[in-house]
């Protein structure tokens, strides 16, 4: 008996240190694919051999839509992730989520971490804070929209590549051109449809989209698409739309295989499309700015932010709130940030980790991936350019996009369509409106 003693003892005493030095695990859902899923399986590698006391763990939940989703889902049973990747307009249903989740300034300053909003990006902040300014939500995959050229194809058309168009008026012109130069069946077009003609378009020339500094004030928001500015963009690709100058793509991103290809030489889409783009065109290309209108006063403002933040989930004990904060101050590390910019594509989402690009010398070299931060930071947000927070938004894009395809096709004219558009909206909004304040 008195040997068995010390054995037992030492087990107790073994499995006591043990317990005490069990990582605390921090489950990280995503909707991440590919490359962009090896980006933040690395970045959950480099934050666990960092330190021993926590232990990030990312899943992949499936599409953006999904991962919100399963989520939700998730919270309602008890047994949701610490951390969920969002996109960005997915905001405004995290919001109305009341209790679901916990505020990331409020997290990371319960947690003893530094951090300061005004260390952002203004047209990030902007975008995932409260009217108050404060944070709800961490930038993670930051994007904007550019304009991808096809510089070979411009040559060919009699175009100086080192000068793409800068206005739709030139863009229009130019398509025109290339058409004419052989690309018959696209001249120009655009993914992301409602994110390129709507979205972007309002916040790059200071034109709202709907009342209440387009929903970042309040749920309840009145649309304003229908403005003399939408139709008159509708209008023009409607016309161009006979005869293939300008050609639809679809609603999301499925037809950025038109540039790659070579078909469409001029193509509106996401910054992100750079990593594509590298490995797949087999032309001379570059990137610009989007496109304005020269008539409209103050234009262009500054582009708004794609891609999607992580937010935490609430209902965690404070000991696993203090390992996502500093997960969060990891993430946040200027040379961390520098490093995933200049390798991924994404924006960086700090001042300095910019500045420190900048400084280096890289965009010297690498200029199409500063152009999305040149458009972000052109001038201060305002009330039309800060971002968009409307309830329900995956559901209402698909709405905006029925009427603009509508139009497209000839059934509707610009203004009926736009004009529905903001009657259906209107009406989600409502609902959602009634659902969030209850």
């Amino acid at each position: 008996m008195t040997t068995v003693k010390p054995l037992i003892l030492a087990a107790a005493f073994s499995f006591a240190a043990s317990a005490a030095q069990a990582q605390v695990e921090l489950q990280w859902w995503h909707a991440m694919t590919g490359a962009n899923n090896d980006v933040i399986v690395k970045l959950a590698e480099e934050f666990n051999a960092s330190q021993k006391d926590y232990k990030v763990v990312p899943s992949y939940k499936g599409s953006y839509a999904d991962t919100l989703n399963a989520g939700i889902a998730a919270y309602r049973a008890g047994n949701a992730p610490h951390i969920m990747q969002v996109f960005e307009v997915g905001t405004a249903t995290m919001m109305a989520a009341k209790g679901a989740i916990m505020p990331v300034q409020t997290m990371m300053k319960d947690a003893g971490e530094s951090f300061d909003p005004k260390s952002y990006l203004p047209a990030i902040t902007g975008y995932y804070s409260t009217v108050k300014g404060e944070m709800l939500s961490f930038p993670f995959n930051s994007s904007s929209m550019v304009m991808w050229v096809n510089r070979d194809a411009l040559r060919k058309a009699g175009l100086n590549p080192d000068q793409p168009p800068k206005t739709w008026p030139e863009v229009f012109e130019a398509a025109k051109k290339l058409k004419a130069a052989g690309y018959a069946t696209c001249g120009v077009s655009t993914a992301w449809t409602t994110w390129a003609n709507i979205e972007q378009l309002g916040a790059w020339h200071n034109v709202p989209l709907a009342t209440r500094a387009n929903g970042m004030d309040g749920f309840d928001t009145v649309l304003q698409i229908n403005a003399p500015l939408y139709v008159k963009h509708l209008e023009t690709l409607v016309a161009l739309q006979k005869d293939k100058t300008f050609d639809y793509s679809g609603r999301t991103n499925t037809g950025e295989g038109r540039f790659t290809s070579g078909e469409c030489p001029l193509f509106l889409t996401s910054s992100a499309f750079y990593g594509n783009v590298k490995a797949n065109a087999k032309f001379d290309y570059s990137n610009a700015p989007m496109p304005y209108y020269p008539d409209v006063p103050g234009a262009p403002q500054n582009s708004i932010i794609g891609g999607a933040s992580l937010w935490v989930m609430g209902g965690k004990p404070a000991a696993e709130y203090k390992g996502v904060a500093k997960f969060f101050t990891f993430l946040s590390d200027t040379d961390r940030q520098a490093k995933l910019h200049t390798e991924s594509g994404y924006l960086p989402i700090t001042k300095a980790a910019y500045e420190k690009v900048k400084t280096s010398g890289f965009y010297d070299k690498n200029p199409l991936l500063e152009t999305a931060l040149k458009e972000l930071t052109n001038k201060e947000p305002t009330e039309n350019s800060r971002g968009l927070r409307f309830g329900g938004m995956v559901q209402m894009r698909d709405v905006w996009s029925e009427e603009i395809e509508a139009a497209l096709a000839g059934k509707k004219s610009a203004k009926e369509a736009l004009d529905a558009a903001v009657a259906r909206g209107n009406e989600m909004l409502r609902k959602f409106e009634q659902t969030a304040t209850r």
